[in-house]
């Protein structure tokens, strides 16, 4: 159980729509990270975008909205809930303090096996800052103590602290002490206890030292929104309390982490009356298996039901295994998705040597992705863990469904009454289908649907009368770009009385260029526009050589030329 607890890395992801609420990951190799460092800010498109981004957008011009990207290959996401799924949901307590359920309910529902006791109550030493410099103030009269002894100072106090000394301060020396009779602050932020400063000669170290139940009233409100439901408050407080003193550490200056390395601890300014009456009514409280506190880990959202450690991490904890979460669809986070990917980037990032034609998902008992394998066309491939996927897309969590879409050509000139293939795959996709946007029109429309062969290809034709736009349709997902471009055929004459011929598609007063070759590049020799009905003429005998009429109608339509014409 000890080592256990100390293998995770924990992070909190902070909903969009209601206040924080904590959510930790797991820890990965530093295999994978040197592999994928960097993908995340590169190709993550979603709810938050990174640098370096595909083009994406959201369309409401369709009766769902829809989530766009315009790369030709792109990787679909979509997936249930909000961190690692292991242990209490929060959203889902909140759902099941909602129905009547109890803390001690509640708790014993997401830590299968394990029972509430007591724990003696001490201090906790919370680390606040790793800094070169720290601006450390008391509102009050304080006491700072260093290897001189105890300084007194009557009056509020500013210290401004560097690894080199406190400025202005000749006779104080790190580390020293200070406390007050009201609350101290750090960089602006106020906390209860009293804070020791120490360094390494490079960097400052700002602690917090403080009672666990104060410590606590700086937690649960970080970590859950202070307006819930007072039952799940209380689960949230014993399960906070539990958790920092399973993941207490020795042979540090501090015990835990003041940030979402461990729980978010916002100190004086994140605390609410209803997150401390909580505290205070289950004071003392923990979670015990076997006469042991537990490892208590949280996180958001489920999605319908908790994870299995012995699935996530390899290593079996009883108490933390998968249970159903039926009131988790509270969450705005329930569902999420889909996130959209460009492959193209995928590749590079992954060093596949060609491009992406499958993407293979392996879930374990929860449903969530165990592996996932990334296949190029040239059958290389790369198998990731759904924890590593994770971390490296910037997902919700690992209970997601992958889904490749692509789309080629990305573009092509076309001669007007002709015809183009589309052509491409779907991986994990069905019923997929067309949308066009003709040049001139704002929306896009239907453009029918297209058939998936045994292996996920597909082929089909357009015939375009303008230069137009094709992309993919698949459910909420509008998936690569295809801009066809249409020019007109041009017919053309040459006799002793000049050049004569018309446009197709006929159009008035559409700019046509006599042109003849010289060298590698073409000279134009005279300008006309066409009739109303798409006729133009060039009067006078040409000289030797090789010639071609260029017409630029515009109206959605590409320049286009006719076949060369050779004057002996």
């Amino acid at each position: 159980m000890e080592t256990f607890g100390k293998t995770w890395r924990k992070r909190r992801e902070t909903s969009a729509t209601v206040a924080p609420v904590g959510r930790h990951v797991l820890r990965l190799g530093a295999v994978f990270l040197l592999l994928l460092g960097g993908l995340a800010s590169t190709i993550f498109v979603g709810p938050t975008l990174g640098a370096g981004r595909a083009t994406t957008g959201t369309s409401t011009g369709t009766a769902v909205t829809t989530t766009t990207s315009t790369a030709r290959s792109v990787l679909v996401v979509s997936g249930h809930g909000w961190g690692h799924g292991l242990g209490l949901s929060q959203w889902g307590a909140y759902g099941y303090a909602e129905h009547g359920w109890n803390y001690d309910r509640i708790l014993a529902h997401y830590y299968p096996g394990t029972t509430l006791g007591p724990a003696k109550i001490g201090t906790v030493r919370v680390l606040l800052a790793s800094a070169k410099r720290a601006t450390i103030a008391a509102a009050a009269p304080s006491t700072v103590a260093d290897a001189s002894g105890p300084h007194t100072n009557a009056t509020p106090q500013t210290l401004v602290v560097k690894p080199s000394g406190i400025a202005g301060q000749p006779t104080l020396e790190l580390p020293f002490t200070i406390s007050s009779r009201r609350p101290l602050s750090v960089n602006g932020k106020t906390y209860r206890g009293k804070l020791a400063v120490s360094t390494d000669g490079k960097l400052l170290q700002v602690v917090d030292v403080l009672g666990l139940e104060a410590y606590l009233k700086g937690v649960v409100p970080s970590e859950m929104p202070s307006n819930w439901s007072t039952e799940a408050l209380k689960a949230q407080a014993v399960a906070a309390r539990s958790y920092a003193l399973a993941n207490l550490t020795k042979g540090r200056g501090f015990d835990l982490y003041g940030d979402t390395r461990d729980q978010a601890y916002g100190g004086v300014a994140a605390e609410s009356p209803s997150a401390s009456a909580a505290i205070d009514a289950t004071k003392g409280q923990v979670v015990l298996y076997r006469d042991r506190v537990a490892d208590t880990l949280y996180f958001s959202t489920s999605g319908g039901r908790t994870a299995s450690s012995l699935e996530s991490t390899g290593t079996a904890v009883p108490y933390l295994v998968p249970v159903a979460d039926p009131y988790d669809t509270l969450s705005p986070y329930h569902d999420w998705g889909p996130v959209l990917f460009d492959a193209g980037k995928l590749v590079k990032q992954l060093k596949l040597s060609a491009p992406i034609a499958d993407v293979q998902a392996v879930d374990g008992a929860s449903g969530r992705v165990k592996t996932l394998t990334v296949v190029s066309e040239d059958d290389a491939q790369v198998t990731l863990s759904g924890n590593q996927v994770r971390a490296a897309l910037g997902l919700r969590s690992t209970w997601f469904t992958p889904a490749l879409l692509q789309l080629l050509p990305a573009a092509r000139t076309m001669t007007f009454g002709g015809a183009v293939t589309l052509s491409g795959f779907a991986r994990g996709a069905e019923e997929l289908s067309l949308e066009s946007k003709a040049a001139g029109e704002t929306a896009w429309s239907p453009a029918g649907e297209v058939s998936l062969a045994s292996d996920g290809r597909f082929a089909t034709i357009v015939k375009p009368a303008v230069t137009t736009q094709y992309r993919l349709a698949w459910a909420k997902v509008r998936a690569g770009l295809a801009k066809i471009a249409v020019a007109p055929r041009v017919d053309a004459v040459a006799s002793p009385a000049g050049v004569q011929g018309s446009i197709h598609p006929a159009a008035a007063s559409a700019a046509v260029q006599l042109q003849q070759q010289a060298g590698t590049s073409w000279t134009t020799l005279g300008s006309t526009v066409t009739d109303a009905t798409g006729a133009w003429s060039f009067a006078g005998a040409l000289q030797p050589g090789t010639y071609r009429v260029r017409c630029a109608p515009g109206h959605g339509l590409a320049p286009g030329v006719s076949t060369s014409l050779v004057v002996e």
